[in-house]
């Protein structure tokens, strides 16, 4: 973070945009702020192109008066049920608004509107770090107006409310995601009581529609460090409301003296360290989910303890269910996600056991295309604490990728899937499509996978007779 002076602010904010802005106020004889994130940006020094301007009198007028000293390639949209203006020049777009009052009914986020003065403006804003102003009228162009020390609060790295984070949280229940949102992309500190007003407004999250608490949990999920967000839900309890499967997995049980690990945390070191080498916002959802499964599939055996048998494909079965209570897409992102859950524990077998092609010729034929997504998942899904044990499983990891990379080489790919389908041996058996020709098709499958024949048809032909001779010879002495 970085401190300006009003001279040096002004400096910043020396643009035409700025300055016509500030010609057209003036003429007009109202005060005009630039407000809300891109001022928190300039202090930390991060890119916003995105303008938010406060007018004390008709942000309409303004915009609409800026558009004609702009000129040519400059476009105006006026939304005047909501008092806003839109202008757009070139890549610069600012968002023009009237300074207002609102207040609230408790069944609705959408507030009734008056209109205010500049502190009655700032003072309904989520989060006193985007409550900041700067005026952009001639004789105070570039001055700071920071009514909540939220200057302060970004160098103590804290969020916090301008007013009763009770009232700010009720008013509109959806700044409680981005008071998360917010504390996880900045890594900041969220204030003791703004914290404690997350808990006691819980319920206050069922008027808020699950796409845009959604919006926001994937903004959390893409930050540098996700898990930051996902804690503090956890420990604010929003983590249960929205993702119970999650908030499951933080128990630790004993018995006999042993003590399996505890999955929330190991989940989100998981995820933190996919996040380091991706930004595939649903491989971090696989991360996040692929043990999801663990606490349905528990079980104590005496003689080998704590065991977590199938959790892969009960976690698998249950993404879809997460997916469509978040709202999340139901296509080929949620199958991808599905997909990465269930085969997160294969390589992972394969690692701890001899590195045969056959293993893993049937692995890239389940994974596919996502085969490098899986490793970078079953690589950070390695969090022992025994640093011999982890160097040996990521070392096993290197030959499965060395391995992957030579079958690749090779042309395996050709052998994955059979040069005779379904359809043709529906007609070489005179069979309809049932349990019969699901069979036949998986025998050539292994048998090619496994390298016993080569994918020619007439091999495979004389190969499917034979089988389909034993089987239908087994049916008879039956």
């Amino acid at each position: 973070m970085t401190l300006y002076s009003d001279a040096e602010l002004a400096q910043i904010l020396d643009k035409k945009i700025f300055r016509c802005i500030s010609q057209v106020a003036d003429e007009e004889g109202v005060e005009a702020y630039v407000v809300g994130g891109f001022v928190r940006d300039i202090f930390l020094e991060r890119p916003s192109k995105d303008i938010d301007v406060v007018v004390v009198g008709s942000g309409i007028r303004v915009a609409e008066r800026l558009k004609e000293k702009l000129g040519k390639g400059t476009s105006l949209s006026v939304f005047r049920n909501f008092g806003t203006a839109q202008v757009k020049n070139r890549d610069v777009e600012v968002e023009f608004v009237g300074a207002r009052r609102e207040s609230y009914d408790r069944n609705s986020r959408k507030p009734i509107v008056e209109d205010g003065t500049l502190e009655d403006d700032i003072s309904r804003r989520d989060f006193t770090i985007n409550a900041m102003a700067i005026c952009i009228n001639g004789d105070r162009f570039g001055e700071l107006v920071d009514l909540f020390d939220g200057l302060a609060d970004m160098e103590d790295g804290f969020i916090r409310t301008p007013l009763d984070p009770d009232i700010t949280f009720s008013d509109d229940p959806l700044r409680m995601m981005r008071c998360v949102r917010f504390a996880t992309t900045l890594n900041f500190q969220i204030y003791d009581k703004t914290f404690d007003a997350l808990n006691r407004n819980l319920d206050r999250l069922d008027i808020i529609s699950m796409e845009r608490i959604s919006a926001e949990l994937n903004k959390i999920m893409m930050a540098p460090a996700p898990s930051i967000g996902i804690m503090e839900m956890q420990r604010c309890g929003i983590l249960g409301k929205i993702l119970p499967e999650i908030q499951a997995l933080d128990i630790v049980e004993t018995r006999n003296g042993r003590a399996h690990k505890n999955n929330f945390y190991h989940s989100l070191e998981v995820l933190d360290n996919v996040s380091r080498r991706s930004d595939n916002l649903w491989l971090r959802w696989a991360a996040l989910l692929h043990d999801i499964g663990k606490p349905k599939s528990k079980r104590w055996e005496p003689a080998t303890g704590w065991t977590f048998h199938n959790h892969n494909v009960i976690g698998a079965k249950m993404v879809e269910t997460v997916f469509r209570r978040l709202k999340e897409p139901q296509d080929s992102k949620m199958k991808y996600v599905v997909k990465l859950v269930e085969l997160h524990m294969r390589p992972i077998v394969i690692a701890d056991e001899v590195v045969t092609d056959s293993a893993v010729r049937r692995l890239l034929s389940d994974a596919g295309d996502d085969i490098d997504d899986l490793m970078i998942l079953c690589e950070a899904d390695i969090t022992s604490k025994n640093a011999v044990r982890k160097k040996q499983f990521l070392e096993n990891f290197r030959m499965v990728r060395e391995k992957i990379a030579d079958l690749k080489v090779k042309d395996y790919k050709r052998l994955f899937q059979p040069c005779i389908d379904g359809n043709e041996i529906m007609e070489m058996f005179n069979l309809p499509q049932g349990k019969m020709v699901g069979v036949l098709k998986d025998f050539i499958k292994n048998a090619v996978l496994d390298n016993i024949v080569p994918n020619e048809p007439d091999t495979l032909r004389q190969l499917l007779k034979e089988k389909y001779f034993e089987l239908t010879s087994k049916q008879v002495d039956e």
